[in-house]
């Protein structure tokens, strides 16, 4: 064997190992990597593996088609199936998660279990979670409130109303990115501007891409409420600057990174190619 090669994969030194495993997502490691060798599974079981959790890849999702299967009796095992695993995740982690990022099958009582076993969270991003209610056991509202480090929300794709967004804010003095990718709840009116602005004045990230609907009126609001905002994300906002070229000069003039209503969003849209299996994972 030459210098630098390695028999198996057994034999390589833990830090290597490590660097090898926080690039793979938490299904990839439960349903695969740790079952390569005895070290591998030791590393996996390492709670510090565990301080970030990904679980949103499109091909973290199993490919079916309706005229094979019964569509929705599978997707509900497969959401349930990636709900346990995501609780299994989050057990390893021992309490030290801060950031976690799951997809389409997040629920309420997942968030609880995500929230109650981690307090240090900062970073918590549920797109497309419509399981996941406003408020109430397992709600947004209940959840962001037991997070004294909050710092990141990613909650595109979502119904959350106009007052759970004014309830997050005071409750996260720290925010400092909310993503509200294309609302399945649309904001027709400035309202929903001014609960991010009275009550988030620490962002410095801001994504609306998709608010079709959003008013000059709101981005006023936002402008004069958030000093510290720096990224300010308006694509497909298909309505803003008709009517006052003043309000685009602003928001060029104030914010560092401007993505503007007209530009491209290729670089935004997810690929829901769902293509991985169901197999036993523990």
């Amino acid at each position: 064997m030459k210098s630098g090669e390695y028999g198996n994969w057994a034999e390589l030194p833990p830090e290597l190992t490590s660097s090898i495993l926080v690039r793979l997502g938490a299904i990839e490691i439960l349903q695969n990597a740790q079952r390569v060798c005895t070290s591998w599974y030791r590393a996996c079981k390492d709670p510090s593996m565990w301080r970030k959790i990904h679980m949103h890849k499109h091909n973290d999702y199993p490919s079916i088609s309706p005229d094979d299967y019964d569509y929705n009796a599978y997707m509900i095992k497969m959401k349930s199936r990636h709900e346990a695993m995501a609780r299994h995740a989050v057990d390893r982690s021992q309490g030290g998660l801060v950031e976690i990022d799951i997809w389409l099958f997040g629920t309420g009582p997942l968030l609880s279990h995500i929230v109650d076993s981690s307090r240090d969270l900062r970073v918590l991003r549920i797109p497309r979670c419509h399981e996941i209610p406003n408020e109430g056991p397992g709600g947004l509202i209940e959840a962001v409130g037991k997070l004294p480090l909050f710092e990141e929300l990613d909650i595109s794709y979502g119904y959350f109303l106009e007052e759970t967004l004014k309830i997050v804010g005071k409750s996260c003095p720290n925010l400092k990115m909310l993503r509200l990718r294309t609302p399945e709840v649309q904001y027709d009116d400035a309202e929903f501007a001014v609960a991010i602005a009275e009550t988030m004045p620490q962002l410095r990230h801001l994504q609306l891409l998709g608010n079709e609907a959003f008013p000059d009126e709101g981005l006023e609001a936002i402008l004069d409420g958030c000093r510290l905002l720096e990224h300010l994300d308006l694509r497909g906002c298909r309505f803003l600057f008709r009517h006052s070229r003043d309000l685009e000069k602003r928001c060029s003039e104030r914010i560092r990174v401007l993505r503007r209503p007209d530009e491209s969003t290729a670089d935004a849209q997810e690929s829901w190619n769902l293509a991985t299996p169901l197999d036993d994972w523990m």
